[in-house]
């Protein structure tokens, strides 16, 4: 019986796992041009490599909700796109992946879109 349940495990682990791959592989992209005009500036920063305006910007995006394509860690690194009204850095970034991918998040990661250029 324990090596049923140790199986189901594995198996539903497994299934888990494909899942969140499959989910990371469906990511909506959408154009730059598309983008608030703070993120197509964010993006021409993140071209010339800066200067950026905030502390945290080009620090590590660990991507625990598996929401992009898995990547070793340190491959994901964010940059804060300003919300006009916002007293913080408000809830949008853009986050670039080590071989240049973009994806832009407008709810502080709980959904992305690939940037089209």
């Amino acid at each position: 019986m324990c090596w049923l349940l140790v199986t189901l495990a594995i198996a539903l682990g497994s299934a888990a796992g494909c899942a969140r791959e499959e989910q990371a592989r469906e990511v909506p992209s959408v154009a730059a041009s598309e983008l608030p005009a703070q993120a197509r500036e964010t993006l021409q920063r993140i071209d010339r490599g800066g200067p950026f305006p905030y502390a945290k910007d080009g620090s590590v995006f660990f991507n625990r909700e598996g929401l992009l394509p898995p990547a070793r860690r340190g491959y994901y690194r964010e940059f804060t796109v300003p919300t006009p009204g916002s007293a913080n850095r408000g809830p949008r970034r853009i986050v670039r992946g080590g071989r240049g991918e973009l994806y832009y998040t407008e709810d502080h990661y709980r959904t992305f879109k690939k940037v089209r250029r």
